[in-house]
């Protein structure tokens, strides 16, 4: 019971000192990542001492790390991983080993080890993933050429975590790391488990996703997106390889099926509630009194990496064709540390490659290069990027597989919206919470997503903040005002348009940030009525001013009903037999 009582008392002291001090950083613009660290500081052994046991919480926190990786390997569908190929690989390999290697060489300077030195630079190379992949969604520059190469160069660091953890494992000083399987074992191993998984994503995975769709349960949704993340980062953790690679793998795996966008929104709060507390437990393991000695150290160490990896990113920025501007900015932008490289320390430590004192040392070096990285994304807002010319001589805009379009249901009405949008070169994203609609649409090749388009955080992972209309073409009446005031104030750039069962749904939303609100079955009721006429040999004239009677009219009662609050206001304006032979 002791123990009970104190978990949760350490968790409300956690979770309260981090929202405090989160909602303070925030304030001042100093980020989210900065405002943990610094909390997990005040609450740990060295101030406050008010929470212990860092170890046994950041073991637990690491899964938000994987559950990270799980949602970049969502957002990366194998034909975009493809098109992305020559920035991951080439400015992504080119930027780690040339950082990591500049670094080691400042380290050296530092009177380490060759050793200790690759073991502290390498890492150092990495950029913090949570920290910018935000700030590039916030600034909305993440679709455009320069937000794609800086999500290039986190992806492939982010990948690089494998190869990292094996040199630091291969350079280690404690006999117990030694005793695993050869690096060619590891390595099949590797490339057994990564098929592994892809096998079970396309024969397992999608399957299940697609019967607890049809059930309708959101929350068999939510526990089977986790499952998928806990599951191939075991499986991965048995072969002793990284279980955020398994994750990635998984998440990879899912990125084209029709359910990415529902479960990038089920596995997000949990995402960041534990990459929260990851952040809580490292700031809880800095050694506050090792850094308080050599406060010069850090600082100028801080400096050093700043200042490198903006010189050495913006060089090969010049060298893959960038203007200098989009160079400098990048530079800028990933000049800091990463989470990661609490993690490569640790190893390192545990491997005897590093004294604990330099794990404090140089995770606080990560930390305040962090707390500059809101400042150095506002000058890289300054430094107005040169336009990128294609070969026709256009500027080039977003690079986006993301809409201009967010149409929300693909029945009868969706579809002919969606087919005249995309016949005009719009590019839209589809979404229904019917499976064998979503099958149906696949067999004609249109791509649906699974998801209830009336969530906020919903509409948000499919791309509402990016997008220019938002449609909501759905079957049921269940649109209400308050609604679409939400939408609208979590998306204020994009049009609304409503598809309305009947009058009585345009008048409740009438008034509301919707552009248009359309009855569903005017225009089709009003065309019947046409043919109707002509089938009569009724003269085209005597059709046309009948159309205009009756929609001026129509126009006419639907404001005063509107105006009144009353479906019966205006009745007078109804066209009736009584009124004809008057």
């Amino acid at each position: 019971m002791h123990s009970e009582v104190s978990l949760l008392r350490d968790g409300a002291i956690l979770l309260g000192f981090g929202l405090a001090f989160v909602l303070v950083f925030r304030r001042l613009g100093l980020g989210a990542t900065l405002g943990y660290l610094v909390a997990g500081a005040v609450v740990g052994p060295h101030v406050l001492g008010l929470v212990g046991d860092a170890e046994s919480k950041l073991g637990i926190a690491e899964i938000g790390i994987t559950l990270l990786l799980f949602i970049v390997g969502l957002e990366l569908n194998p034909a975009r991983l493809w098109r992305m190929k020559h920035e991951i690989f080439g400015l992504g390999l080119i930027q780690v080993a040339a950082c990591g290697l500049a670094i080691t060489g400042i380290v050296l300077l530092a009177h380490f080890s060759l050793e200790a030195a690759l073991a502290l630079g390498l890492p150092l190379a990495l950029s913090s993933t949570a920290q910018v992949l935000p700030m590039l969604q916030s600034s909305g520059r993440m679709r455009t050429p320069f937000g794609e190469r800086a999500f290039s160069i986190l992806l492939f660091q982010d990948l690089s975590i494998v190869p990292l953890i094996t040199i630091v494992a291969a350079m280690s000083r404690n006999p117990a790391d030694h005793t695993g399987p050869p690096g060619w074992i590891l390595a099949l191993e590797t490339i057994g488990a990564i098929i592994g998984l892809i096998v079970a994503g396309r024969f397992l995975l999608r399957p299940l996703f697609r019967l607890i769709g049809n059930m309708g349960e959101r929350e068999m949704f939510v526990f089977a997106g986790l499952f998928t993340v806990i599951a191939s980062a075991a499986v991965m953790e048995l072969l002793g390889l990284s279980t955020a690679l398994g994750a990635f793998i998984a998440g990879v795996m899912l990125a084209d099926s029709p359910y990415r966008h529902e479960l990038e929104a089920d596995v997000e709060p949990f995402r960041s509630i534990l990459l929260g507390l990851f952040f809580l437990a490292v700031g809880m393991m800095l050694n506050l009194p090792a850094i308080a000695e050599r406060p010069l150290f850090v600082a100028v160490m801080a400096l050093a990496l700043i200042a490198t990896k903006t010189l050495v990113i913006m060089l090969i920025g010049l060298a893959f064709k960038m203007n200098w501007r989009s160079a400098f900015a990048l530079g800028l932008l990933m000049s800091q540390g990463g989470e990661f490289g609490f993690v490569l320390f640790a190893q390192a430590q545990a491997g005897y490659l590093i004294a604990p004192e330099a794990a404090s040392l140089f995770g606080a070096i990560i930390t305040v290069s962090m707390a500059t990285t809101p400042f150095l994304m506002a000058a890289t807002r300054r430094i107005r990027e040169e336009p990128v010319i294609t070969r026709g001589g256009q500027r080039e805009g977003p690079m986006t597989d993301g809409a201009n379009a967010l149409i929300v249901g693909y029945g009868r009405f969706g579809q002919t919206v969606a087919q005249m949008l995309i016949a005009s070169d719009v590019p839209v994203t589809l979404i229904d919470r019917d499976i064998e609609m979503i099958d149906i649409a696949a067999s004609f090749g249109a791509k649906v997503y699974y998801g209830d388009g009336t969530r906020l955080d919903l509409l948000r992972q499919a791309g509402a903040a990016e997008a220019e209309l938002i449609l909501f073409c759905l079957d049921e009446d269940q649109i209400t005002l308050e609604f679409l005031d939400s939408v609208h104030a979590a998306f204020p750039n994009a049009a609304l348009f409503v598809r309305a069962y009947d009058r009585r749904a345009v008048l409740r939303l009438k008034g509301g940030p919707a552009r248009y609100v359309v009855r569903e079955v005017l225009e089709s009721a009003v065309k019947m009525a046409r043919l109707a006429l002509g089938s009569l040999e009724v003269d085209k004239a005597e059709i046309d001013r009948v159309e205009t009677m009756y929609r001026a009219r129509d126009k006419e009662r639907l404001a005063a009903q509107a105006a009144a609050g009353n479906l019966h206001a205006a009745s007078d304006r109804i066209i009736t037999q009584d009124e004809r032979k008057g």
